[in-house]
């Protein structure tokens, strides 16, 4: 529908006018749309919106009369807006939109001054992908529609406000002197998903010639040293995929109740703080090389709907592990690919073998986005391109291709059938080799693929001892560990959660010797707390709920709270656990929560 509607006009540039009221919990102001016709004889607008309160909408500065259809469960309530005249193809209208969004918009999160690090202010912040813009700012959500943006936030004198553009000065609220007015440009086009605001008690450091680091100040310094090497991987990235096209590359380390690793929001990545104190060069640095990368791949060509969301994420994460392969090493990139594809088995075994949600191109028809999240598109989709690099004569050849790619679809939105085809045309000369690969395979069914185990092998080893250990568990030391790599470690146990759960002995023996409880580094405890409450060791649940609540990120919060709730005994607990800490999550976090452990919705919003 939202494609169909795109077909009638285009959004070209989109100018906001926010006040952000912390009070009521609700973004006031005015979306001032500049939308170009592509019929003739154009008289009827359709915006995408939810639950937004419209005040008035004018028309080249004359009134319009607008209605609002009927509510959609996840895609919310169409905005019809009759122009007061007719318009003709190419021509463009301005459409200003005076609205409030709801205190309980799916885009924003509110936070009171206790749930930030500095405790005194609150804080506000916004995740849009894939299609909860329409929650903030009416607007043609979709990733087909690509336009610039410029915006004025008004905010409490004591706070600041970024967003995902170029910071253009600030200046004293003329209407209330306790408030201040950012200003923002983004001159570059893009999909109404990467607008991005934030709003709270916010420092920076300068950590390069074109980057800040963004956070509260009890985070700022350690962030600043911790994202130091930002520079150097963005002249990799450009070396590998073409000039960056964005002016600034700033970070924003956010609150914990941030539901992802990072989000490529264009000059302002977001950043989990499960990033900071992890003592782990690898797990840091590929979050920020793929959010780097997504400024080509994403938000530079951006995939037109989001069942072709592969394109986005196979590519970005092609990108990112080439990135590594230039600062590290072919073998450190080969190990990532092997965990990488058993995030992709963890993702079949969660959606079943023959779900379509793990098709490469899944059809979501009725498919809310959020639901489809998952590690397929980008695991699948990069085991898909690193079969073709191999096909095709290798990582060099292959990333020139992309890079020729990215310069051929720049500034527009793509689906799978254009890139193939472009891949055809590129490769002309080995057409007979592309006709061999059984696309059909990779798009719609699972698939298996073979790397480099180099670096897994010490894991691979130490796993399966373990797991084929009886009773005598004497042959195991302390410095069973102590030549792992922490990347390795983490390999390590999730090679162990792939297969059935542990006798509780071996489990309590594997703390006593490698003291895994102390470990703070988010991606080993994650592992290591599945793997103590999958063996039933009961006083290991208190620990795991600890974890899912202390911190937002959907990737740990989610399956921890899974993995409580399918141990019988403690059912209850976790479901009991989530109610008391619904209100605190952020939204899509709480939704996906509540459907892991078949939480009514009326039972949830009660809390």
């Amino acid at each position: 529908q939202e494609e169909k509607r795109a077909h009638r006009c285009l959004t070209k540039h989109l100018n906001l006018c926010l006040n952000v009221d912390f009070t009521k919990r609700v973004l006031k102001g005015r979306a001032t749309l500049t939308l170009e016709a592509l019929e003739d004889r154009f008289s009827v607008l359709t915006l995408d919106t939810r639950d937004l309160k419209i005040i008035s909408v004018s028309a080249n500065g004359q009134e319009a009369s607008f209605t609002l259809g009927s509510k959609h469960s996840f895609k919310g309530t169409p905005l019809e807006i009759r122009l007061p005249f007719d318009i003709s193809r190419g021509q463009h209208v301005i459409v200003e939109v005076k609205y409030e969004t709801s205190p309980s918009a799916t885009a924003l999160q509110w936070l009171t001054p206790e749930q930030t690090a500095g405790k005194k202010y609150p804080y506000l912040f916004s995740q849009c992908q894939a299609h909860h813009c329409r929650s903030m700012v009416p607007c043609q959500d979709s990733p087909s529609v690509k336009h610039t943006y410029y915006a004025q936030v008004s905010v409490p004198k004591d706070l600041v406000a970024v967003m995902s553009a170029v910071r253009d000065g600030h200046e004293m609220d003329p209407q209330d002197s306790e408030r201040i007015v950012y200003r923002f440009r983004q001159p570059v086009p893009m999909p109404s998903y990467l607008i991005a605001i934030v709003a709270g008690a916010l420092e920076s450091r300068e950590i390069g010639p074109r980057s800040r680091v963004w956070s509260e100040k009890e985070f700022v310094h350690q962030a600043a040293s911790e994202f130091s090497e930002t520079e150097q991987m963005l002249q990799t990235a450009e070396k590998l995929a073409g000039p960056y096209v964005w002016g600034q590359y700033d970070i924003l380390v956010l609150p914990p109740s941030f539901p992802y690793g990072g989000m490529e929001n264009p000059c302002l990545t977001f950043a989990t703080p499960t990033l900071l104190c992890l003592n782990l060069y690898s797990c840091l640095h590929q979050v920020i090389a793929h959010e780097i990368s997504h400024s080509w791949t994403g938000n530079l060509v951006t995939n037109k709907t989001w069942e072709h969301f592969w394109l986005n994420e196979g590519h970005t994460v092609y990108l990112e592990r080439m990135i590594g392969r230039s600062m590290e090493s072919e073998q450190f990139r080969q190990f990532k690919a092997m965990g990488g594809w058993k995030d992709l088995q963890d993702s079949v075994n969660t959606f079943g073998p023959n779900s379509p949600l793990t098709n490469l191109v899944p059809s979501l028809q009725d498919v809310d986005p959020d639901d489809a999240f998952s590690s397929v598109p980008y695991e699948k989709g990069f085991a898909l391109l690193y079969h073709l690099e191999e096909l095709m004569g290798g990582p060099e050849v292959f990333m020139e291709f992309v890079k020729s790619y990215i310069q051929m679809f720049a500034y527009s939105s793509v689906t799978t059938d254009q890139w193939k085809n472009y891949l055809f045309t590129y490769f002309k000369d080995k057409v007979d080799i592309l006709n061999k690969v059984d696309w059909n395979a990779w798009m719609y069914t699972p698939c298996v693929i073979m790397y480099d185990t180099t670096l897994a092998d010490a894991c691979i080893a130490l796993s399966q001892k373990w797991i084929k250990v009886r009773s005598d568990l004497n042959g195991f030391k302390e410095s069973d560990i102590k030549t792992l790599s922490s990347h390795q470690l983490i390999e390590f146990l999730s090679l162990l959660l792939q297969e059935d759960p542990l006798p509780l002995t071996h489990v309590k023996k594997m703390q006593d010797l490698y003291n895994l409880n102390s470990y703070m580094n988010s991606e080993i405890r994650f592992r290591w707390l599945r793997l103590c409450v999958r063996s039933k060791w009961e006083e290991m649940v208190p620990v795991a709920l600890k974890m899912a609540t202390e911190q937002g990120r959907l990737k740990f919060t989610r399956p921890l709270f899974r993995e409580v709730y399918t141990f019988e005994k403690y059912r209850e607990e976790a479901v009991r656990v989530f109610l008391a800490h619904r209100a605190a999550m952020h939204p899509v976090t709480a939704g996906l929560v509540a459907k892991a452990l078949k939480v009514e919705q009326s039972q949830s919003t009660g809390v």
